[in-house]
Order: C-alpha cells, then structure tokens, then sequence
C-alpha cells in the first residue's frame, strides 16, 4: 500500500516548520545575549562583532555547497547533518563563555575561541537553511512558493517570539541559560526529523546541471538586493543592544531581557505580516522587497534619533514589519527564477547572501557605533534608500 502524498507533503511542511522554529528561537537568544555576555568577559563592541562576522563569512562561503549538496544527497540528510552539527556546535561555544566568565580565559584567549567553536559551529549550521527552503520548494508548486517560503518566515518568527520572553526568563539564572535550553530545542528538532521527515523521492537528472553562479542574470539583481537586505538588518541586530544599555544604563541581565522584548515585538510584527498580510497580497516577488524598503527607513530613523525604551521598540517592530515583507519576497524570487533541478543550487546562493550581509553588517555597525551611536542607522537608512531605487530599476520575471 502506497502512503498517501498529500499525507506526507503535509508531515513534512510541519516537520519543517518545527525545524525552522526551533532554528527562530536559538538565533534570536544568542542575538539577546551576545553583547551582554560579551561585555562581561571583557570584550569590546567591535570583538563582539568579529564573532558574528567569522561565522557569517563561513555561512557565505559553505552555504552554496549545502545546497548543491542537497542535490546529490537529499534534502534530509543535509538537514539533519544542520541541526544535530548546530546542537554541537552551540554546545562548545556556549562551554568557552563559561570558561571565561568562571575566570579561565583572558579574554584575547576567549576572544579567539569564540570565533573558532562559531566558525566550526557555522560549517555544519549551514546546511539547515538550504535544505529546508529546496525541501520547502520540491514540495510547493510555483504558485504557492511565496506561501511556502512565507510559512518558512513564520515559522522562523514563532520561535523568534518565543525565544526573547523565554531567554529573558531564563537569563535571570544566568546569561548563559538561554543558550544552553536553544541547544535543547535545536536537538529535539534533530530527532523529530530523523523519524517524521519523509525522505523525498530522488530526482532523476538526464544531464548534470551547469553550476549556479552567483552572477547568473536570473538571480543577480536579488542576489545584490539581498545583500544590502541583510547587511542593514545585521548592523542593527549587532548594535540595538548596546544602544539599550548605553542610552538606558542598563547592566548586562537587564540589557538581555530588554533586547529580548524588543526582538520578540519585532518577530510578532514579522509573523503578523506573513500570516495575515502575504496570503492576500498577489504581487510578484521583487514587489515585496519594493514595499519593505521605505518602512525600514522609518525605522531607522527613529533608532537614531530616539532616547527611549518605547521609542527603540516602536522602530523594531517597524522593522520587523519591513522584513516580514522582504524576507520571503526575497526567497521566492530566487526559487522561482531558476528550473526544478536547481533548488537546491538556488537555495544555497539564497542562504548565503544573509550571512554575507551578516559577514560585513556587524564588524561595520559596531565600528560605527565606536564613533557615534546614531551613526549606524543613518548608514542603514543610505543602504536602504538606495536599495530602494534599486528595486525600481529591475524588476523580478514572473
């Protein structure tokens, strides 16, 4: 008796979701946590940055492989080799923080191991999201890739919601608590992939497909636009803590828990839009990314100018706004511009173009920031302006 595919698609979609989830909530609590923490340990703010620069330029650089890895090896293979690894990896960063807040590390030594057991943690954490959005894609017609990359970006955002009101709970404990539960949910999910994701048929190629570059004229004009995308939101994401706990005079649990709201307010936005906002907009999708430039601008400006608690979270739900547009705008738009037989290929250009917004984004906004604590969002808000004219001179096929 053949199982049923609808069946199946449907288990998988939910697998996924899970997935990306659990993904959500360990990201947004390293981000929560990471300037705090660091500030304990004796870095300063651009060390701090160097950490999510190194892991991002190895997601860059590793990304594509993944996806085209997914290819020959399958779509679930890949991702439980992204999710067990991230469990791991996590596990030996969060073990060199100890380290050095138990007073074992100078921090030039704990500096250093950070950015190695991130870098190694970033080879294998990978292969999630391009595995993910090429399962996402093999499983989704053309006509419901926005709402299946979209669902993707909620899903994200759920654990993006939970992640800041449980991490701020659970940074109380300590700072390194929340860390520690994020490896604790990215495992749960490993294990719930390996027994509920239906492993996909394999796809027959009459010929080998020509390597999928990032210059290809199908996907360059997204693949620019998705660079700048990213690399303004990194220089906030990097720069919105110590901008907190400069501006307010917090201490570094009062910093996290703060951060935490203001990202978890943030996602909410993010979730609204691709919730109740996508499904009813019937627009292709360089159009989206077209809508979510000037919102962002807004925000922006009001994380320059502003010097209160309200104010800083006001501007990041404005931005999380922004992003529920522009983040599944962008992922459709580069699944739809290539052939079924390039999704995984297309999946990895895709995933790599985050982490190279994140590569320049935190090392640049916390050089900024050392100079003048506005000066990292009016520079945001230049990239996005002109991104913004970008997005009016080419537009995507459909």
């Amino acid at each position: 008796m053949t199982a049923d595919p609808t069946h199946s698609n449907r288990l998988a979609k939910r697998t996924l979701l899970l997935a990306a989830a659990a993904m959500g909530f360990a990201q947004t609590v390293l981000f929560a946590i990471l300037a705090p923490l660091g500030r304990e340990v004796g870095l300063v703010e651009v060390q701090i940055g160097a950490i999510i620069s190194s892991s991002s330029l190895t997601l860059f650089l590793v990304s594509p492989l993944w996806g085209r890895a997914s290819d020959n090896w399958g779509r679930r293979r890949i991702l439980l080799i992204g999710l067990f690894g991230y469990s791991l990896g996590t596990v030996m960063f969060a073990g060199v923080f100890q380290a050095a807040l138990l007073g074992f590390l100078i921090p030039v030594t704990a500096l250093t191991l950070l950015i190695v057991t991130r870098v190694a943690n970033a080879i294998v954490m990978a292969a999630v999201a391009p595995s993910a959005n090429a399962y996402m894609a093999d499983i989704t017609t053309v006509a419901d890739r926005i709402k299946g990359m979209g669902a993707i970006g909620a899903a994200t955002n759920i654990g993006s919601i939970l992640g800041p009101a449980i991490g701020g709970l659970l940074a109380s404990i300590s700072l390194l608590t929340p860390l520690y539960f994020s490896v604790f949910l990215t495992l749960a999910a490993a294990v719930l992939t390996l027994y509920a994701l239906p492993e996909l048929p394999k796809k027959t190629v009459i010929s080998k497909p020509l390597k999928l570059k990032y210059t290809d004229p199908r996907i360059l004009p997204l693949v620019i636009a998705g660079v700048f995308l990213f690399m303004g939101f990194a220089i906030v994401q990097q720069t919105i803590a110590f901008r907190f706990q400069d501006v307010l005079g917090l201490d570094g649990t009062q910093t996290a828990k703060i951060v935490g709201l203001s990202l978890m307010f943030s996602a909410a936005a993010a979730l609204f839009v691709q919730l109740l906002v996508i499904p009813r907009l019937h627009v292709r999708p360089f159009v989206l990314l077209r809508i979510s430039m000037p919102i962002m601008m807004i925000a922006f400006v009001i994380m320059a100018l502003s010097e209160t608690q309200m104010l800083y979270i006001i501007s990041m739900c404005i931005l999380g706004l922004g992003m529920g547009l522009a983040g599944p705008g962008f992922m459709a738009g580069a699944s739809v511009a290539v052939s079924s037989e390039e999704q995984g290929a297309v999946a990895g250009i895709a995933g790599a173009c985050g982490p190279l917004g994140f590569t320049v984004g935190p090392l640049l906004g916390t050089y900024l920031y050392s100079i003048n604590g506005a000066l990292p969002y009016w520079f945001a808000f230049t990239c996005y302006l002109l991104l913004f004219f970008f997005t009016l001179k080419f537009s995507d096929k459909k």
